[in-house]
């Protein structure tokens, strides 16, 4: 009687053992497929991260003209006003420091006076139809000469070269009662093309506005 007891006990401790070791299976079993889909999963997430960085500067576009030569202007703001000075080192007036930013960003050569900027060949236009660029005239509160010049800017503002009083590069709007009065004529030097067009260096270089 004893031994059959003791043969059924055998049997139950081989049956619980057998169980344990089919569960350990179940379980790495488990465990891998968990790990496999976690490392599918982190992979997944890496190539989707990759995709949007990719779409991101797909998307991204270098700056057009007008911005590239805003940016130079703004670099040189606070620098003196200068009689007569065409750079950063001595100073500008109003046209050299208009002729400095258009030549050293974009490589365009244009007159060296007020007088030249107004009677040169470009397009003239209208207060209204101002864009980031363009050229604005101006005279001494409407009493016919030109006088001043300065890059508008966008917004109603325009940077220029003012004065040693107003201390040289700054920016001003053009609805201050002084510049609204003294507005005179705005020409634009870059076409429409240009100004959202990427920067090419090798094309502008050979452009000169006389």
């Amino acid at each position: 009687m004893s031994c059959l007891f003791l043969a059924s006990c055998a049997n139950v401790n081989t049956e619980q053992r057998a169980a344990t070791s089919v569960e350990r299976q179940s379980i790495e079993l488990n465990s891998r497929a968990l790990v496999a889909v976690l490392d599918r999963f982190d992979e997944a997430q890496q190539a989707a991260l990759q995709l949007q960085e990719e779409l991101t500067l797909d998307e991204y576009k270098l700056p057009g003209l007008s911005d590239s030569l805003l940016d130079r202007g703004k670099t040189l703001l606070g620098t003196p006003y200068r009689y007569g000075g065409s750079n950063r080192k001595t100073g500008f007036d109003c046209s050299g420091f208009v002729g400095y930013v258009y030549k050293e960003e974009l490589g365009i050569q244009l007159p060296r006076s007020t007088r030249g900027l107004l009677s040169m060949d470009a397009p003239i236009v209208a207060r209204a139809d101002l864009e980031p660029g363009d050229l604005i005239l101006f005279n001494d509160r409407g009493r016919g000469r030109v006088t001043h010049v300065g890059i508008y800017m966008g917004d109603d503002q325009f940077i220029h070269s003012s004065s040693k009083r107003s201390g040289g590069v700054r920016v001003d709007s053009l609805n201050s009662r002084y510049w609204n009065s003294s507005y005179l004529q705005a020409k634009r030097v870059l076409t429409e093309q240009e100004v959202n067009q990427p920067i090419q260096t090798e094309e502008l270089l050979s452009k000169i506005v006389e």
